[in-house]
């Protein structure tokens, strides 16, 4: 996979389906899966996987006359990328003010703010211990 990562949204859209599978898909059956959702021509979808390839997102196997494509790239790596292009867009890299941004404008269920107070928690104890000689 590329270093850094830059995945259009439609070309997310590609990705979510390979994602979705356990071995490679052909160009034809992700034709199929994305045009059940979307209104695109089967050219674009294959410029899509094109692309994907091209930026080291996607791998293709040659199936004789096809191409069987497969991630390189995990949805946890390409979500981490996007989060950080996120994060350098609107507070100048700052990954902790967008969490903020995002705690401060996103209802919580129980189970989420569990989950948030046990990553502070370690995340404090991670600093007391960097702080202790």
């Amino acid at each position: 996979m590329a270093a850094v990562l830059q995945i259009t949204p439609a070309e997310w859209d590609v990705m979510e389906i390979l994602w979705q599978h356990d071995q490679a898909c052909t160009a034809a059956e992700v034709i199929e899966q994305l045009q059940a959702t979307h209104d695109w021509n089967h050219r674009t979808i294959r410029t899509l996987l094109a692309r994907l390839v091209e930026k080291q997102a996607v791998g293709a196997d040659s199936l004789g006359t096809k191409y069987a494509y497969y991630p390189l790239a995990t949805r946890e790596q390409c979500v981490r990328q996007e989060v950080r292009t996120l994060a350098q867009r609107l507070f100048g890299g700052d990954t902790g003010a967008l969490l903020v941004q995002f705690i401060a404008e996103t209802p919580l269920k129980p189970d989420q703010i569990e989950q948030l107070q046990q990553l502070l928690d370690q995340s404090s104890a991670k600093l007391k211990s960097k702080r202790k000689p």
